[in-house]
């Protein structure tokens, strides 16, 4: 379809300036049209037009994925999306008009020539992962994130674009349905897209991991293969470490690189929300040889897994709404003041019930101090010991229990209202469960004066269980 022309009316809307000419479609300014007396809607944001190309010599799948994109788009609400505002008919003329958010795509920043300070890169890398995780909340699954379609705002918040090759567990796979053949990006498709499985959360997980090679190293981690035999590779094999291609990478970076990229997707990360917890705490991240590796895996490794991959049978995906919550972040609230022994067993039981039966469960032990308890210390030395204090005391509370299937980490925050910088905390870290014990003293005045837990109870993005505190026998002395 030719270039629409400035004023040009559509079903309501007039175009005002093409900002985009891709391969797949062109994407206008658009207002709505003034009515009789020259009014026009005010929808309160600016919006844009999405029309798709379709001439003669354009595959099928460019009116497919347009018609997934007008199915998932009004599906979807929250930041990290555009809003959804009207489609045309697709027997018609198509279209799908959205709110145009202003900012860059990640592309600005991932190709340029200067490298991206590291900590940067986890900064917008977390901000991705929470809106995916966010996507993914809405059981919707991108599986075609690329640089491309991340735009980040002038704020650091992150809006996903163009969800044309997106998979919603409630709606029928158009895509499935009428391709014979892997869909997605080659240079970011993961590997179980590559055999025709969709709808795994994972996969996003695959595609961030190739966006953050890409960024830090200015390499692609599979190059771009053209080829079904090309793509499959990923099936087994892995790319070269990050650090040897550039030094100066962090290990705990290249960790949770590698993580992303791992063949097999039970290897990954469970969900977005976990990788977005790592890249916002990189201090938390545990390395291992997988972040220390500077050569590239050898053959032996990759024939074990050429061997592997070809006898395995690839199930389809349960509701990505389903692995997150079997796989949550749980945290636990320790006081540190005023405290006894009986309420931190209870807790721990309490804690260890509760990852017993979420294998993959992340564990982050949280304790909040008064800013008064570092500010009057004498030295940075003197308030970095008082925070290795609570610390340490976190790790001893944690040591009974069996966290062989699970990753933990422990943070001490400095507040002056301890359920304000709780809930702040767990909102910002998506955390699924709060475990915090419940106030056993001046139990009477609880009805006129909230106390901690009731004021995290109420305002908690998620569950919160509040334990009473309980000591067996054998505990007393």
């Amino acid at each position: 379809m030719k270039l629409l022309e400035p004023g040009h009316l559509i079903d309501g809307f007039e175009i005002m300036a093409c900002v985009h000419a891709g391969g797949m479609a062109h994407i206008y300014e658009v207002r709505y049209a003034a009515d009789a007396q020259g009014q026009r809607r005010d929808p309160g944001f600016p919006m844009a037009m999405k029309i798709p190309r379709m001439t003669a010599g354009d595959g099928a799948e460019n009116i497919i994925s347009f018609e997934v994109e007008c199915q998932i788009m009004p599906t979807l609400s929250g930041p990290h999306v555009p809003r959804f505002v009207a489609s045309g008919d697709l027997t018609r003329l198509p279209y799908l008009v959205m709110e145009y958010v202003p900012g860059q795509t990640l592309t600005h920043w991932v190709e340029a020539d200067d490298f991206t300070p590291f900590e940067s890169v986890a900064q917008i890398g977390a901000a991705l992962a929470h809106a995916v995780h966010s996507l993914h909340r809405q059981n919707v699954c991108h599986l075609d994130l690329k640089p491309a379609n991340v735009l980040v705002k002038p704020d650091g918040a992150v809006v996903l674009l163009d969800f044309g090759l997106s998979c919603h567990a409630h709606y029928p796979d158009l895509l499935a349905e009428e391709m014979r053949k892997a869909v997605g990006s080659p240079v970011w498709i993961a590997p179980e897209q590559v055999v025709g499985v969709r709808g795994d959360l994972r996969s996003d997980i695959f595609a961030i991991g190739v966006i953050l090679y890409e960024w830090v190293t200015h390499e692609w981690p599979f190059g771009a293969p053209q080829t079904a035999g090309g793509l499959r590779q990923r099936l087994w094999m892995d790319p070269q470490p990050p650090r040897q291609r550039r030094a100066e990478v962090p290990q705990w970076l290249q960790e949770i690189i590698l993580r992303c990229l791992e063949p097999e997707a039970a290897q990954r990360y469970p969900s977005a929300s976990h990788l977005a917890f790592d890249l916002s705490h990189p201090d938390q991240v545990t390395v291992t040889e997988r972040g220390r590796r500077t050569q590239g895996t050898g053959f032996k490794t990759h024939f074990k897994r050429w061997f592997k991959a070809a006898g395995m049978h690839y199930l389809p995906s349960p509701l990505p709404a389903q692995q997150i919550d079997e796989v949550p972040i749980v945290m636990v609230a320790l006081p540190h003041t005023d405290v006894s022994d009986a309420t931190l067993y209870s807790l721990r039981e309490a804690t260890q019930r509760s990852l017993g039966i979420r294998p993959g469960a992340r564990l982050v032990c949280v304790t909040v101090i008064s800013p008064s308890a570092t500010s009057s210390t004498e030295s940075h030395k003197s308030e970095t010991h008082v925070h290795r204090q609570h610390l340490s005391r976190m790790k001893q509370w944690a040591q009974p229990l069996d966290l062989r299937d699970h990753q933990m980490s422990c943070h001490v925050l400095e507040a002056g209202d301890v359920a304000e910088a709780l809930l702040r905390y767990a909102e910002g870290n998506e955390v699924s469960m709060i475990i915090m014990g419940a106030a056993t003293h001046g139990l009477h005045m609880q009805r006129f004066v909230a106390t901690v837990p009731i004021k995290v109870a109420m305002g908690a993005p998620c569950t919160v269980i509040l334990v009473k505190q309980a000591l067996p026998f054998e505990h007393w002395t």
